[in-house]
């Protein structure tokens, strides 16, 4: 039975993982969050909810569009009517039911740094912080570039120069989410979501009027790049306050409860890698996808997650035509 190590159980490490399954493989994915999903992540607070990576799924591909529409599912996803290019999906009761449903019955350790890769004649051995080594025929990395860099920093020779070159290409924006709970729902127009033409704001959304909070009224705050970029590494609860001073006419002031503020460090693809994976120039199989791979400028935040699905079914399909 052919084995497989994935790191990283975003859209990309799942939708691989599901497949490879599927066939008959044995994999393991790893991930150093708490549970799964990367940016397709929904928070609790208090009875509410709220999204606060993607915050809607488009397709263009009619592979992915199969998929969003499948019995598999129908489930997890509902439409959202707030997309004026097109059809919006999201999960039920928050975009983190996608990556669930999708990691159902496959082998996933969470809360699991990976911090060294070795390629041995048997296979990949991979170590992580807390003790527990894996071992497997195959190797996908699916975090972002710069964190997979990092992450072989330690084992420069088993990626060439041209395998390096690969993953700098890749470019990404942060930014920065704010959530926020209301003692009464806010003023957001239906159905609940808008681009916003500020200086600072890209994004918000009413997660009540969205269908996953129907408990409590809470409210999701993009920062645009700009903005993002200069509070990245500040004062990340000054600079939530910041915006809620912004968005009295949607959230007033005496109607906020309370306020939180998450740092996307690798949140926007601008510059991607054109193939839906790389691999690298190396004994054992080892391949590189998610979000950064498979597109050319300019990009749509609402295809990151078609972006990182089709790069899962790639890699997963490039390891069933070549390991047995």
């Amino acid at each position: 039975m052919p084995s497989c190590i994935i790191i990283g159980a975003g859209m990309a490490g799942l939708t691989a993982a599901q497949q490879l399954a599927e066939r008959g493989w044995r994999v393991t994915v790893l991930d150093k969050g708490r549970g799964v999903g990367g940016r397709l992540a929904t928070r609790r607070l208090a009875n509410g909810r709220a999204d606060h990576g993607a915050q809607v799924i488009r397709a263009e591909s009619a592979e992915f569009r199969t998929w969003l529409t499948s019995a598999d599912t129908e489930t997890a996803l509902m439409e959202w009517p707030v997309d004026p290019a097109g059809t919006g999906w999201i999960g039920r009761d928050g975009m983190n039911r996608v990556a669930k449903q999708l990691a159902d019955g496959l082998t996933v350790d969470t809360e699991q740094t990976v911090t060294a890769v070795h390629g041995e004649p048997g296979g990949w051995r991979v170590e992580t912080k807390t003790g527990p080594s894996f071992r497997a025929d195959a190797l996908l990395c699916t975090i972002p570039a710069p964190q997979a860099l990092t992450l072989f920093a330690d084992a420069s020779t088993l990626l060439s120069s041209v395998d390096r070159d690969a993953l700098q290409r890749i470019q990404y924006e942060p930014c920065l989410t704010v959530l926020v709970t209301l003692d009464r729902p806010s003023l957001i127009p239906a159905p609940g979501g808008q681009w916003l033409d500020r200086p600072n704001i890209a994004w918000i959304a009413d997660n009540q009027q969205k269908g996953i909070s129907p408990d409590l009224p809470t409210v999701t705050i993009l920062a645009s790049t700009a903005f993002s970029r200069a509070h990245l590494d500040g004062d990340l609860n000054a600079a939530g306050q910041q915006l809620l001073a912004q968005l009295t006419d949607y959230l007033p002031a005496d109607a906020i409860t309370s306020m939180q503020v998450h740092r996307w460090r690798y949140s926007q693809v601008v510059q991607a890698h054109a193939e839906p994976f790389h691999r690298a120039d190396t004994p054992l199989p080892l391949l590189f996808g998610g979000d950064g791979f498979g597109g050319t400028a300019p990009f749509d935040p609402h295809l990151n997650v078609e972006r990182a699905f089709l790069s899962g079914c790639r890699m997963a399909d490039w390891l069933l035509s070549h390991l047995r």
